[in-house]
């Protein structure tokens, strides 16, 4: 079906043009008349007069069946907001002087948030006299960035946010059929060559 714009659209009673442009229920146009003698054409069908484009000339009225419009598009706009995936940006803080457990335990919180789908922003955190060495920040960075680069790929490269540095990740889009299908291809070669053999 059409879709029309819900802002100020006018049914029925509310056109006040003197002619509109009409089109049936089918979709066939039924030509210029005035906005009573179409009101009348879509009531004769038990149907509703719907202005769906004020700005042409003459303006463009549709005969439907409003209600029912109305409805499969509450329908089709449920639908698209139930199949749409919220991406969150999740941060994991860390601080330029981080043991090599702290490391791995936000290194693996970060997996766990790339492989559910979020992005991540891995911010490095310098406390007092430490900003005077931002390459650690950067540093550690790099260190986070190989650890997880193969389920991520970076949106932005490290950058220098007020007092810390940070840097934006995503979910790599990995495809295992081919890897898979590289894998298992050797196979039956091998289970050939064993019958020759025996």
């Amino acid at each position: 079906m059409l879709a029309i714009s819900k802002q100020e659209l006018q049914i029925n009673e509310e056109i006040r043009d003197r002619e509109v442009l009409v089109i049936d229920a089918d979709g066939s146009k039924k030509g210029v008349m005035s906005a009573r003698d179409a009101q009348k054409l879509a009531f004769d069908q038990n149907l509703d007069l719907v202005k769906i484009a004020p700005q042409a000339t003459p303006p463009v009225c549709r005969v439907m069946d409003y209600g029912k419009y109305c409805f499969e598009q509450q329908k089709r706009e449920k639908e698209a907001r139930k199949n749409q995936k919220v991406v969150e940006i999740k941060e994991i803080r860390m601080f330029s002087a981080i043991d090599t457990h702290d490391f791995e335990t936000k290194v693996a919180q970060g997996k766990k948030f790339l492989q559910g789908g979020d992005k991540v922003k891995v911010s490095v955190r310098f406390r007092k006299r430490a900003i005077a060495h931002p390459e650690l920040g950067a540093e550690l960075l790099n260190r986070y960035k190989e650890a997880i680069g193969d389920i991520a790929v970076v949106d932005k490269p490290p950058k220098m946010e007020g007092r810390a540095y940070a840097m934006f990740m995503s979910p790599k889009q990995n495809k295992p059929e081919k890897s898979q299908k590289k894998q298992a291809a050797p196979a039956p070669v091998k289970q050939e060559e064993a019958k020759e053999t025996t």
